[in-house]
């Protein structure tokens, strides 16, 4: 008997307690919720006050404004602060813009046109004109207007002189249901009512039409303030009928609960109230408390629950135990398995990572490679070219020879003049083979660094000194349309130099047997990029042009080379990000090859 008092003892205890803890938990979400809507929407207000609220201060600097309150009789200048006032308003987006004397006569509008115009009415009995006044400084205001009795929010700010002499205000008023506009409350379990009051207790928003311009402040009797009536003319401010019940434990002291009766009806709100930044607005959000039944509901349920979990405690303890142990077995088994999976990974990581490496270095033999490779082509070019150099060399030799021996002579005679003479005609032949010495050991130098910004002409310079050494260079008329100006571009003078051998050697040899030959170098601009174009008359390029960049391709004997020019010369090209081309020419007979690379500014 005693056992069963206790188990129902125990159950009513956890009913009540969960009864109390339900109530409790409703209604602090309750509280949540609203406080949560309250702060969205007093964000909403403090931002669009702040937008609003610099704009006048702004406007009044403006010195058009500072002349209209000084000539209030010159037309032309009050037609003028007229328009600026409609141009300020479409560029605000506010409602109205206005402005004031120091008597509270409007004396200019953005509305000046229109019948229902503010020029002329007198604004000093509102309290936004006559704190700017008094204070100096800018004042938001609110108030329903007097002709279109729309709410409406003022700003307003002291218009001044350059010494600093207050000569009116200028004011914008801003629509109030562009607050509603934005009045969005997101999807909730609580469908939460709002109302914003101003500091007498008025409504002028509500989420409710019949809220509106109601007095939730009945003890105050506001709506016989003359301030009040003037705020709202034309409206008939009813009180509403509604009582404070004691507020549930645990809530804050801006919550309240009320028993509202509207309408015939009567319901039970929980009340948040909120103060609003700036002005003396308040905001009360109000919700349904018939949620909180179901949360106790709830609660009920879930200390049921709970007791009969405490008679299944027994067969829930021996479950887990068996559970334990048999994840202890199996968290057993996985760690082995994770084990001896992470070893498989370690193994592929570290084979993936060989692998890696054994690229890396293939791609850097591949770069040695085919720098060597350039190199082997530019000595090769060298070597067919020797024949030329020794013809070049062998020349100023034997001239050489002849004046020094002229020069022994004119000793023996006695004449030091031809001897001088002699000697400086030494001396500049020795410059020449110097100069030509020293061109082909610059091409035959390795290139190193990067790309840079290269003038293009000092590269076409450089081959035309090396190609016109060749013997098989005499009687090829080899025109260099040089530009004036720079041809700056993106590369590297001893590659592009490379390339530019390569491709008149080839046109030199093209030539071979032809009357008349001639060979054309231009550079021309193709939008941001250089076009160097090299043309000959020669016999051609076979029917497929793209042939002739193939590796060890050539129409010659292996002698004259083994056909890597053009291959080697097409990969250093687009290395530096150009593009090299051959075709036959439309304009008569002969080939005509395009080097192209990317226009630079001098100063990259």
């Amino acid at each position: 008997m005693l056992q069963r008092f206790s188990v129902v003892a125990t159950l009513v205890v956890t009913l009540l307690l969960s009864w109390s803890l339900g109530g409790w938990y409703g209604y602090r979400e309750l509280e949540r919720e609203s406080l949560q809507e309250a702060f969205r929407y007093r964000q909403l207000v403090a931002n669009e006050l702040n937008r609003y609220l610099p704009v006048p201060a702004l406007i009044a600097e403006h010195p058009l404004l500072a002349d209209a309150l000084k000539k209030t009789d010159d037309a032309v200048t009050l037609l003028r602060a007229n328009r600026q006032m409609e141009r300020m308003a479409t560029i605000v987006g506010g409602s109205d813009i206005y402005l004031m004397d120091l008597s509270g006569l409007t004396i200019a509008a953005n509305n000046f046109g229109q019948p229902d115009t503010f020029v002329g009415n007198n604004y000093a009995f509102r309290p936004y004109f006559s704190e700017a006044v008094r204070t100096g400084q800018s004042v938001a205001y609110f108030a329903l207007g007097l002709r279109s009795l729309e709410r409406g929010l003022y700003f307003t700010h002291p218009v001044r002189d350059q010494r600093g002499k207050m000569l009116g205000v200028v004011a914008i008023k801003v629509l109030v249901h562009e607050l509603e506009s934005q009045w969005h409350r997101p999807e909730s379990a609580q469908q939460a009512d709002m109302v914003v009051l101003d500091g007498d207790g008025i409504s002028f928003l509500s989420s409710r039409s019949q809220w509106l311009y109601r007095d939730f402040q009945p003890d105050n009797d506001a709506e016989k303030t003359p301030e009040v009536r003037r705020r709202y003319p034309e409206r008939t401010l009813r009180s509403v009928d509604f009582s404070h019940t004691a507020r549930p434990w645990g809530l804050a002291e801006e919550s309240a609960r009320i028993r509202l009766r509207d309408q015939g009806r009567e319901q039970t709100y929980l009340t948040v109230q909120v103060a609003l930044p700036r002005l003396d607005w308040s905001l009360m959000v109000l919700t349904g408390t018939g949620s909180v039944i179901w949360t106790r509901f709830g609660f009920l349920a879930g200390g049921l629950a709970f007791f009969l979990a405490g008679f299944l405690t027994w067969l829930y303890l021996r479950e887990r135990y068996r559970r334990e142990r048999e994840l202890a077995l199996r968290g057993d088994q996985l760690e082995r398995r994770v084990a001896q999976r992470t070893a498989d990974l370690e193994r592929s990581n570290n084979q993936l990572l060989g692998e890696i490496q054994e690229r890396e270095r293939a791609q850097t033999e591949l770069r040695e490679t085919q720098q060597e490779l350039i190199q082997a082509a530019k000595l090769a070019v060298l070597g067919q070219m020797s024949a030329g150099l020794n013809h070049e060399i062998n020349q100023p030799l034997t001239a050489i020879q002849g004046y020094a021996r002229n020069s022994r002579k004119f000793l023996e005679r006695g004449a030091p003049d031809m001897v001088d003479a002699n000697l400086a005609e030494i001396v500049a032949l020795c410059d020449k083979m110097a100069e030509l010495i020293r061109q082909f050991k610059v091409f035959a130098r390795k290139s190193e660094g990067p790309p840079s910004v290269v003038d293009l002409r000092l590269a076409v310079d450089a081959a035309l000194k090396i190609m016109r050494a060749q013997h098989g260079s005499l009687g090829i008329d080899i025109r260099w349309h040089r530009p004036e100006q720079p041809v700056m571009c993106h590369g590297d003078l001893i590659r592009i130099e490379q390339v530019m051998v390569n491709l008149m050697a080839n046109a030199i040899q093209a030539l071979e047997g032809r009357p008349q030959p001639v060979i054309d170098i231009l550079i021309t601009a193709d939008g941001s990029d250089w076009c160097c174009r090299v043309l000959d008359n020669g016999h051609g390029l076979p029917g497929n042009s793209e042939q002739v960049f193939e590796p060890f391709f050539t129409t010659r004997s292996v002698k004259q080379g083994l056909g890597l020019g053009l291959s080697i010369s097409r990969q250093i090209v687009e290395a530096l990000g150009g593009s090299l081309v051959g075709h036959n020419r439309d304009d008569g007979p002969g080939a005509e090859f395009v080097l192209t690379l990317k226009q630079r500014r001098a100063e990259e």
